[in-house]
């Protein structure tokens, strides 16, 4: 029977992430892999684990082996009729006592709770799931946030040089006050904007930190993932419906409840039935009379006779669990269908959009050597503005491409894929 519920590989791990420093710089596979099982999110599903692997130990301990030590100090007035006169009614016993038989109520409970912890085990594996997507959102956003810095740095400076120009054209009476400050307008932008954009790359290697339950270690330096290859087939919608349906974790977890409340529904029913009862007794007394034993044995029967509405109440609270259970996994196979078909789409929305962007990076690469070269000639002035053009391209290609791979690690936990087969292999 199962007793104790263990994480020994996981707390090996954790005690070996917390002994080592954050790599610099940091990878996304090595972000992934440093997960804490100690964050609070994983904690409180660890909790929920522990819960209810307490109550099987409960649920099982039910028709264990009781031993009882029972010693009574009693003082008697005996009858005047009674042969014994004896005041001192002490005695000492030693109680055995199992439940031997309980047409299955007992058995019921226990398959219940088991089926409870199961379903628990799944949730935590599904909150993992789901933290280390926030772990992988949070890498890529520090990415996302220091490639829009590049853009509004470049921007910046080359508002700079040319309003520094603007200043000289002015001081020679060759520009107007109006001209002037409206150019300084868009500097004090682009600086704001600059401003804005250091400090989203603060917050979000916050936000890293905070997700590796590093607070104190905010990575400085990040390696850009590999880009993913946009281009490969992607599966077929009714196959990827179909495995989210099969293997989703918290698919699997309310299966798990549901089988849970049926078996507790079936204990409820004979919640009020008879039981089989065995006990065993030895006695010393201070005062034995002709009734007194030293040694007795019994075989008990339990019957009910009359339960009031109590059974009836039992039986129809745990039906509604179940009616309930059955509920929201209806409903989450239809928003898993739901969510398959959006990312199935979005993906490949985002491959029409990468495709276009590709054009746009070409042009711009074209359109950056032009203004290099008519910049050399001093026939245009517009080298900086498709300088930063470039890093807006690039900055959108990013976005696209770190979207697929989010798309892609939600799409393995839909199908019940991310995290599954370390937990097999564990």
């Amino acid at each position: 029977m199962l007793r104790v519920l263990v994480l020994p590989g996981l707390l090996l791990v954790a005690a070996t992430i917390l002994a080592e420093p954050l790599p610099q710089p940091l990878t996304l596979a090595q972000a992934l892999r440093l997960v804490d099982v100690h964050h609070p999110a994983i904690e409180e599903a660890r909790a929920r684990e522990a819960g209810a692997a307490a109550t099987v130990l409960a649920e099982e301990s039910r028709d264990d082996l009781s031993i009882m030590l029972e010693g009574r100090l009693q003082y008697l007035q005996p009858a005047e009729l009674s042969h014994y006169q004896q005041n001192n009614d002490s005695r000492l016993g030693l109680l055995v006592e199992k439940r031997l038989y309980d047409f299955g109520y007992t058995r019921a409970r226990q398959e219940s709770a088991r089926a409870s912890l199961e379903a628990a085990q799944w949730d935590g594996l599904s909150e993992r799931q789901r933290h280390q997507i926030r772990v992988l959102k949070a890498f890529l956003d520090v990415l996302l946030a220091d490639l829009e810095y590049v853009r509004d740095n470049e921007a910046l400076a080359i508002a700079y040089v040319r309003l520094n120009g603007l200043r000289n054209r002015h001081e020679l009476g060759k520009l107007s006050d109006i001209d002037l400050l409206e150019n300084q307008a868009l500097y004090e932008q682009a600086l704001s904007r600059r401003t804005a954009t250091e400090a989203k790359q603060r917050s979000m290697r916050l936000r890293l930190a905070l997700a590796l339950n590093r607070p104190g270690e905010v990575p400085s330096e990040l390696i850009s993932p590999e880009a993913p290859d946009m281009g490969a087939d992607l599966p077929v919608l009714e196959a990827l419906a179909e495995k989210a349906l099969q293997n989703n974790a918290s698919l699997q977890s309310l299966r798990k409840r549901i089988a849970a409340a049926e078996r507790m529904l079936a204990a409820a029913e004979k919640r009020y039935g008879p039981v089989l009862r065995g006990e065993i007794g030895a006695y010393q007394y201070h005062r034995e009379t002709g009734s007194t034993s030293p040694l007795s044995a019994a075989l008990v029967l339990e019957m009910p006779l009359y339960s009031g509405g109590r059974g009836n109440a039992e039986t129809a609270g745990a039906r509604a669990d179940l009616l309930e259970y059955q509920a929201l996994k209806g409903k989450l196979e239809l928003r898993l269908r739901q969510q398959v078909l959006e990312l199935w789409l979005e993906q490949n929305t985002l491959r029409r959009k990468m495709n276009e962007l590709q054009v746009r990076e070409e042009y711009r690469d074209l359109y950056l050597d032009r203004s290099r070269a008519l910049y050399d000639l001093e026939r245009t002035t517009d080298l900086g503005d498709a300088m930063v053009q470039i890093s807006a391209v690039k900055l959108e290609m990013a976005k696209l491409q770190y979207q697929w791979m989010i798309n892609q690690m939600q799409i393995k936990m839909l199908t019940g894929e991310l995290l599954q087969q370390e937990e097999r292999e564990g």
